[in-house]
Protein backbone atom coordinates (compact mmCIF):
# COMPACT_ATOMS: atom_id res chain seq x y z
CA UNK A 1 0.00 0.00 0.00
CA UNK A 2 1.65 3.22 -1.14
CA UNK A 3 1.07 6.58 0.52
CA UNK A 4 0.93 7.26 4.26
CA UNK A 5 -0.04 4.59 6.81
CA UNK A 6 -0.72 4.72 10.55
CA UNK A 7 0.66 1.96 12.80
CA UNK A 8 1.13 1.27 16.49
CA UNK A 9 4.56 1.02 18.05
CA UNK A 10 5.75 -2.57 18.38
CA UNK A 11 8.55 -4.54 20.04
CA UNK A 12 10.59 -6.49 17.47
CA UNK A 13 7.55 -6.19 15.23
CA UNK A 14 6.16 -8.89 12.99
CA UNK A 15 6.89 -9.68 9.36
CA UNK A 16 3.43 -8.30 8.56
CA UNK A 17 4.28 -4.96 10.23
CA UNK A 18 7.45 -4.54 8.19
CA UNK A 19 5.69 -5.68 5.03
CA UNK A 20 3.31 -2.74 5.44
CA UNK A 21 6.18 -0.32 6.05
CA UNK A 22 8.08 -1.58 3.01
CA UNK A 23 5.16 -0.70 0.72
CA UNK A 24 4.39 2.72 2.24
CA UNK A 25 5.83 6.10 1.33
CA UNK A 26 5.51 7.43 4.86
CA UNK A 27 4.67 5.87 8.23
CA UNK A 28 3.04 7.55 11.22
CA UNK A 29 3.74 5.73 14.49
CA UNK A 30 1.01 6.25 17.11
CA UNK A 31 2.29 7.70 20.41
CA UNK A 32 -0.77 9.66 21.56
CA UNK A 33 -2.98 6.66 22.33
CA UNK A 34 -3.50 5.10 25.76
CA UNK A 35 -1.36 2.02 26.31
CA UNK A 36 -3.03 -1.21 25.23
CA UNK A 37 -2.26 -4.32 27.29
CA UNK A 38 -1.62 -7.72 25.73
CA UNK A 39 -0.69 -6.24 22.36
CA UNK A 40 2.42 -6.24 20.20
CA UNK A 41 3.40 -2.89 21.71
CA UNK A 42 5.56 -4.72 24.24
CA UNK A 43 5.70 -8.29 22.95
CA UNK A 44 6.58 -10.51 20.01
CA UNK A 45 6.84 -14.17 19.07
CA UNK A 46 9.97 -16.02 18.02
CA UNK A 47 10.26 -19.65 16.92
CA UNK A 48 11.94 -21.94 19.45
CA UNK A 49 12.58 -25.68 19.36
CA UNK A 50 9.24 -26.08 21.16
CA UNK A 51 7.22 -23.83 18.85
CA UNK A 52 6.31 -20.13 19.00
CA UNK A 53 7.69 -18.46 22.14
CA UNK A 54 6.38 -15.20 23.59
CA UNK A 55 8.85 -12.48 24.56
CA UNK A 56 7.32 -9.68 26.63
CA UNK A 57 8.88 -6.44 27.90
CA UNK A 58 7.61 -5.72 31.46
CA UNK A 59 6.32 -2.18 31.93
CA UNK A 60 5.06 0.08 34.70
CA UNK A 61 1.44 1.07 34.18
CA UNK A 62 1.13 3.56 37.05
CA UNK A 63 -1.89 4.04 39.28
CA UNK A 64 -4.17 5.32 36.54
CA UNK A 65 -6.26 2.90 34.52
CA UNK A 66 -5.43 4.69 31.28
CA UNK A 67 -1.76 5.49 30.79
CA UNK A 68 -0.55 7.37 27.68
CA UNK A 69 1.70 5.10 25.64
CA UNK A 70 4.43 7.73 25.42
CA UNK A 71 4.64 7.67 29.24
CA UNK A 72 5.01 3.90 29.55
CA UNK A 73 8.28 3.08 31.33
CA UNK A 74 10.14 -0.22 31.15
CA UNK A 75 10.41 -2.25 34.36
CA UNK A 76 14.04 -3.30 34.83
CA UNK A 77 13.41 -5.03 38.17
CA UNK A 78 12.68 -8.09 36.01
CA UNK A 79 15.67 -9.62 34.21
CA UNK A 80 13.83 -9.55 30.90
CA UNK A 81 16.84 -8.44 28.81
CA UNK A 82 18.86 -11.52 29.74
CA UNK A 83 15.80 -13.74 29.22
CA UNK A 84 15.09 -12.32 25.76
CA UNK A 85 18.70 -12.44 24.59
CA UNK A 86 19.13 -16.03 25.80
CA UNK A 87 15.88 -17.07 24.11
CA UNK A 88 16.81 -15.38 20.83
CA UNK A 89 20.24 -17.01 20.92
CA UNK A 90 18.83 -20.45 21.69
CA UNK A 91 16.32 -20.13 18.86
CA UNK A 92 18.54 -18.66 16.15
CA UNK A 93 22.23 -19.27 16.82
CA UNK A 94 22.18 -22.05 14.21
CA UNK A 95 20.40 -19.91 11.62
CA UNK A 96 22.45 -18.79 8.59
CA UNK A 97 22.60 -15.07 9.39
CA UNK A 98 22.50 -14.95 13.19
CA UNK A 99 26.12 -13.83 13.52
CA UNK A 100 25.58 -11.00 11.02
CA UNK A 101 22.68 -9.33 12.79
CA UNK A 102 22.51 -10.37 16.44
CA UNK A 103 25.20 -8.08 17.85
CA UNK A 104 23.42 -4.90 16.84
CA UNK A 105 20.09 -6.06 18.26
CA UNK A 106 21.85 -7.22 21.43
CA UNK A 107 23.32 -3.75 21.98
CA UNK A 108 19.91 -2.10 21.71
CA UNK A 109 18.10 -4.60 23.94
CA UNK A 110 20.91 -4.43 26.52
CA UNK A 111 20.62 -0.65 26.86
CA UNK A 112 18.36 0.85 29.49
CA UNK A 113 15.89 2.99 27.60
CA UNK A 114 13.49 4.48 30.13
CA UNK A 115 10.51 4.45 27.80
CA UNK A 116 9.05 1.59 25.77
CA UNK A 117 8.51 3.84 22.74
CA UNK A 118 12.25 4.63 22.58
CA UNK A 119 13.27 0.96 22.74
CA UNK A 120 10.75 0.04 20.05
CA UNK A 121 11.73 2.85 17.71
CA UNK A 122 15.43 2.11 18.03
CA UNK A 123 14.84 -1.56 17.22
CA UNK A 124 12.49 -0.72 14.34
CA UNK A 125 14.95 1.71 12.76
CA UNK A 126 17.78 -0.80 13.15
CA UNK A 127 15.73 -3.50 11.41
CA UNK A 128 14.82 -1.12 8.59
CA UNK A 129 18.53 -0.55 7.99
CA UNK A 130 19.10 -4.31 7.89
CA UNK A 131 16.30 -4.60 5.34
CA UNK A 132 17.58 -1.56 3.40
CA UNK A 133 14.15 0.07 3.64
CA UNK A 134 14.25 3.88 3.64
CA UNK A 135 10.62 4.63 4.51
CA UNK A 136 10.30 7.72 6.70
CA UNK A 137 8.93 7.15 10.23
CA UNK A 138 7.40 9.98 12.26
CA UNK A 139 5.39 10.13 15.48
CA UNK A 140 1.78 11.25 15.62
CA UNK A 141 1.12 14.61 17.32
CA UNK A 142 -2.54 14.02 18.16
CA UNK A 143 -4.81 11.02 18.52
CA UNK A 144 -7.14 10.39 15.63
CA UNK A 145 -10.29 8.37 16.43
CA UNK A 146 -10.33 4.85 15.08
CA UNK A 147 -12.12 4.93 11.76
CA UNK A 148 -12.48 2.69 8.78
CA UNK A 149 -9.58 4.15 6.83
CA UNK A 150 -7.71 1.47 4.94
CA UNK A 151 -4.45 3.15 5.95
CA UNK A 152 -5.05 2.77 9.73
CA UNK A 153 -3.34 -0.39 11.03
CA UNK A 154 -3.00 0.57 14.70
CA UNK A 155 -5.38 -2.09 15.97
CA UNK A 156 -5.43 -4.50 13.05
CA UNK A 157 -2.15 -6.24 13.88
CA UNK A 158 -2.91 -7.87 17.22
CA UNK A 159 -2.21 -11.17 18.99
CA UNK A 160 -5.96 -11.26 19.77
CA UNK A 161 -6.99 -11.06 16.12
CA UNK A 162 -6.47 -13.65 13.40
CA UNK A 163 -4.40 -11.95 10.73
CA UNK A 164 -5.35 -12.10 7.06
CA UNK A 165 -1.70 -11.56 6.16
CA UNK A 166 0.05 -14.60 4.72
CA UNK A 167 3.83 -14.41 4.62
CA UNK A 168 5.69 -15.88 1.69
CA UNK A 169 7.24 -19.05 3.08
CA UNK A 170 10.97 -19.26 3.77
CA UNK A 171 13.25 -21.75 5.52
CA UNK A 172 12.80 -21.70 9.31
CA UNK A 173 15.25 -23.41 11.66
CA UNK A 174 12.65 -25.11 13.86
CA UNK A 175 9.74 -25.47 11.46
CA UNK A 176 8.56 -29.06 11.17
CA UNK A 177 8.16 -30.70 7.77
CA UNK A 178 5.61 -28.83 5.65
CA UNK A 179 4.65 -26.58 8.54
CA UNK A 180 5.67 -22.97 8.06
CA UNK A 181 4.92 -20.80 11.13
CA UNK A 182 3.23 -17.45 10.49
CA UNK A 183 2.97 -14.39 12.76
CA UNK A 184 6.55 -14.24 14.02
CA UNK A 185 8.87 -11.34 14.72
CA UNK A 186 10.81 -9.93 11.78
CA UNK A 187 14.00 -11.33 13.34
CA UNK A 188 12.86 -14.83 12.38
CA UNK A 189 12.96 -13.80 8.73
CA UNK A 190 16.20 -11.81 9.02
CA UNK A 191 18.19 -14.49 10.83
CA UNK A 192 17.05 -17.11 8.33
CA UNK A 193 17.15 -15.20 5.05
CA UNK A 194 19.59 -12.34 5.61
CA UNK A 195 19.94 -9.96 2.63
CA UNK A 196 17.09 -11.73 0.82
CA UNK A 197 14.61 -10.86 3.60
CA UNK A 198 13.13 -7.85 1.81
CA UNK A 199 12.06 -10.12 -1.07
CA UNK A 200 9.72 -11.94 1.35
CA UNK A 201 7.87 -8.82 2.57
Amino acid sequence: MSGKILVSTAYLASVEYFSLISKADEVLVEVEENYLKQSYRNRCYILSAHGPQLLSVPVYLGSQHKTPLKEIRIDYSKRWQQVHLRAITASYNSSPFFQFYFENLEKIISKKNDFLIDLNMELTESVLKMLKINTKLTYTTKFEPVGKADSDFRYKISPKEKSQFVSKEYMQVFATTNRFVQGLSIIDLIFNMGPESTDYL
